[in-house]
């Protein structure tokens, strides 16, 4: 939903995220204001701090966030400060990874397994030459995944995982 749903939602008493929040955002009717539920930098240990959103010191990715058309209602399934965990879809994975996160398809059957983004990329030539790889046009990054065996790179994402919605956050 676009923000203008969720915050009607708000004002019916839902509480409303973006689908990798830990936290949430709810309506506080006496304050007539939205209170920012956030979650602690460790999901597992509760609920952050709770704030008025006119207090945010971070304009931008606030305003970014009520840009956004895809809020969707909190509860304690999707929602880690609620007890549940946050998932996202592939589109979002890559944003993150991006961004230096780490994440993972909930439904991956090894632990510690997760994709990641590598740079300076560099290899061992036949001769024994490293070799640092560097190109004009696409850089030198490429995802990693990191799994039980080691480390692959290069990874490329089966249809399954571009259309799942079951990507999380890793360690």
């Amino acid at each position: 939903m676009n923000f203008n749903q969720a915050f009607e939602a708000m004002k019916q008493g839902e509480k409303v995220k973006l689908p990798s929040w830990g936290g949430y955002w709810c309506w506080d009717a006496e304050k007539e204001t939205i209170m920012m539920h956030c979650r602690t930098k460790d999901a597992d240990a509760g609920q952050g701090p709770v704030l008025d959103i006119r207090e945010t010191q971070r304009v931008e990715y606030t305003l970014r966030n009520i840009l956004s058309d895809e809020w969707v209602v909190a509860d304690e399934t999707n929602t880690p400060v609620l007890g549940g965990m946050a998932t996202f879809t592939f589109g979002e994975a890559i944003k993150y990874l991006k961004r230096g996160m780490k994440v993972a398809r909930k439904g991956w059957n090894g632990k510690n397994q997760y994709i990641e983004l590598a740079s300076n990329i560099s290899y061992a030539s036949p001769d024994g030459t490293i070799v640092n790889c560097d190109h004009e046009a696409i850089g030198n990054k490429a995802i990693a995944f990191v799994g039980t065996s080691g480390v692959q790179m290069g990874w490329l994402a089966s249809q399954a995982d571009m259309l799942a919605e079951d990507w999380v956050f890793s360690e």
